[in-house]
Order: structure tokens, then C-alpha cells, then sequence
């Protein structure tokens, strides 16, 4: 493989991606590997985190969890109240593992 290929079409998010962050980082120095592992990385958590915030508005929205917004950005915790129906769900979704969340709606 070719570092560089200046001859092929650059995707322009990855583009402005990477010169965002030697901007940020006018001191940064890796090389395309690095540079891979750590816009991998960020994707990543970026994804994380939406896939995080929509499973606890659910877990909120079904009773699993309370939330509580006393602070600078909300908490969440075990709802005891439902902890045997918590449990069943989890049980149900293991027989049924590529099913999705299901039984709550």
C-alpha cells in the first residue's frame, strides 16, 4: 500500500477531520497508522455514546432506571422498584439474543 497517493480522490470529511486535529495540535507528529488508530478511535466513541444516550432514554422511558438531573449533566441509576422485571428482561433478551429490546413498549 501507498502512503500517499495524490492521485486518487480524498474523502473531504476524513480531510477536514485530520487538518482539524494538526490544527488543534500544531505539535502532533504520527504516522498513518497512528493517525488511523485515533480517527478509529474517535469514530468509535462518537458512536458510543449515541447508541449509549438512545438505550438509557429507553431504559428511562420502560421504568429500568431513574435519572437524575440535580447536577451539571444527568445521572442514572438502578430503578429497585423494577429490579425482577430488570432482570426478567435481561433474561428474556438472552433467550432471545438478536432480537433487540422487546416485551417493554
Amino acid at each position: 500500500m501507498s502512503v500517499l497517493a495524490p492521485d486518487e480522490p480524498a474523502d473531504v470529511a476524513a480531510v477536514k477531520q485530520v487538518l482539524s486535529y494538526f490544527v488543534l495540535h500544531p505539535l502532533a507528529a504520527d504516522d498513518l497508522e497512528g493517525i488511523a488508530r485515533w480517527r478509529l478511535l474517535e469514530e468509535m466513541i462518537i458512536s458510543r455514546i449515541d447508541e449509549t444516550n438512545r438505550a438509557l432514554a429507553w431504559l428511562v422511558a420502560q421504568g429500568f432506571l431513574h435519572v437524575h438531573t440535580n447536577g451539571p449533566g444527568p445521572i442514572f441509576s438502578l430503578n429497585p422498584d423494577n429490579l425482577d422485571d430488570a432482570q426478567a428482561f435481561l433474561a428474556d433478551q438472552d433467550a432471545g439474543a438478536d432480537a433487540g429490546p422487546k416485551g417493554r413498549d
